[in-house]
């Protein structure tokens, strides 16, 4: 019932996919060849549809021009945000769209379009070179119901990073793991802040999501289970623990004057602050981000593992990246997982994080000293990949995200003992068709 639910949803949108294609138009970037051409939809990477900058717009430049002629790509950028993203393309496709050849899509996304038939299938024969010196989480995320259905590109963790000077000063040793009640202690005996993602959108779950896997417990017990067999993890003592560190950095002001209002943008600006920076949990582009920021720190700036949320228990950094679907109604599938072996090439990897920051899924990436020059925590990068907790990996993940976006907003209402089990009892029932969100 929910899946055919959700498909009528995804349907009735698709009437206005005409006139997002015209807002799309300009935001195109074609590549010279004289070959068949394929459409690339790209997420927002900071280097855009400028083929100047090393994204996936020059990606596509340089995978065109190695083609000899056989086959052209052109960019459309999609919008900034994941759910965005996810919209807009499911737009498309569930109107049999056969201009989406190539699309970069969020992990979490991926079992919600193969489930409804929007990915073209691997070929066998390319299966294999998509996944070998490849992370874990990158071929996991790239999987649904044990076929892989995507293919991994760049893969993604958040780290913790601090200001040495302010840790020392707080007695904490970083050499060491470190938990989250120790930082949010840290914090405050300094008076600074810590840099979180709190506000109502996805960033929120990724926080949300780690904390539980952190406390060894998961948010979806199932995943690929449909109606009513899927079992959540949330009202649990894993889910308990979780919104503690929620409540504890709400109820202590570390998180900030706008804590509820927190994306990745707002904590790297928080950490920016010479008066009030900290600690922030954020992805790799930090690195690249902070002299852009006019940061005058950035000596004092170190970087640890991710916090665990109970003391003793291995920490379980987010998982995030792109992994890349071929549309079902490509009229070149054959070609576009062709560009695609192009476009994640180990060579196109290392150049992607280079340029733009956001890590590669290729393990050899990380042994390029080039890599290790720009990146001196590359080889904490590589292992918190490895240790990486995927979010629920479910056909129904836009619900979940949304159920849990909405149960633990704002943070500083999050209580320990009814946030979760509330959070769990809608989620249920909006997968069994009782509620709307």
């Amino acid at each position: 019932m929910r899946t055919r639910l959700t498909r009528l949803t995804v349907v009735g949108v698709a009437v206005i996919s005409t006139l997002a294609a015209g807002s799309l138009a300009s935001c195109s970037s074609s590549s010279t060849g004289s070959g068949q051409s394929l459409t690339w939809y790209i997420n927002p990477d900071g280097g855009g549809a400028d083929v100047t900058k090393k994204g996936q717009a020059q990606i596509a430049k340089e995978c065109t021009d190695a083609a000899g002629g056989k086959y052209s790509i052109r960019v459309q950028l999609l919008p900034n945000s994941a759910s965005d993203q996810r919209q807009q393309l499911l737009r498309r496709l569930a109107a049999g769209d056969s201009g989406i050849d190539l699309m970069s899509i969020d992990p979490v996304f991926v079992a919600e379009f193969a489930e409804a038939g929007f990915l073209a299938p691997v070929p066998p024969a390319l299966q294999a070179g998509f996944t070998q010196d490849t992370v874990k989480t990158a071929v996991e995320g790239a999987r649904w119901k044990g076929k892989l259905v995507a293919v991994p590109f760049w893969a993604n963790t958040q780290l913790l990073w601090y200001r040495k000077s302010v840790a020392r000063k707080a007695g904490l040793d970083m050499t060491k793991p470190v938990t989250w009640d120790q930082v949010i202690a840290a914090a405050k005996s300094q008076k600074k802040t810590i840099g979180v993602q709190a506000s109502r959108y996805e960033g929120y779950v990724v926080w949300i999501n780690a904390l539980i896997a952190g406390a060894g417990g998961e948010v979806l017990k199932n995943p690929g289970a449909t109606g009513d067999a899927v079992k959540l993890g949330l009202d649990t003592k894993a889910g308990q623990e979780a919104a503690a560190v929620i409540q504890k950095v709400a109820q202590t002001g570390v998180g900030g004057p706008a804590l509820s209002s927190t994306t990745e943008t707002e904590a790297l600006n928080l950490f920016s602050d010479n008066a009030t920076s900290g600690f922030l949990v954020n992805w790799p582009y930090v690195w690249a981000a902070l002299p852009s920021n006019k940061v005058k720190f950035i000596k004092d700036v170190g970087w640890a593992k991710y916090p665990e949320t109970v003391a003793g228990t291995v920490s379980r950094p987010p998982f995030g990246g792109i992994e890349l679907g071929v549309g079902a109604f490509s009229k070149r599938p054959d070609l576009a997982y062709e560009a695609a072996k192009c476009i994640t090439s180990t060579a196109h990897q290392t150049l992607y994080m280079i340029g733009t920051g956001n890590p590669a899924a290729r393990k050899s990436v990380y042994d390029d000293p080039a890599i290790k020059k720009q990146f001196p925590m590359a080889g904490l990068i590589r292992k918190s990949l490895d240790e990486a907790a995927q979010r629920p990996q479910s056909q129904y993940y836009g619900d979940i995200s949304t159920g849990l976006q909405r149960e633990f907003s704002p943070p500083d209402s999050v209580n320990p003992a009814t946030t979760p089990g509330a959070a769990a009892d809608l989620i249920t029932s909006v997968l069994k068709g009782n509620t709307l969100l």
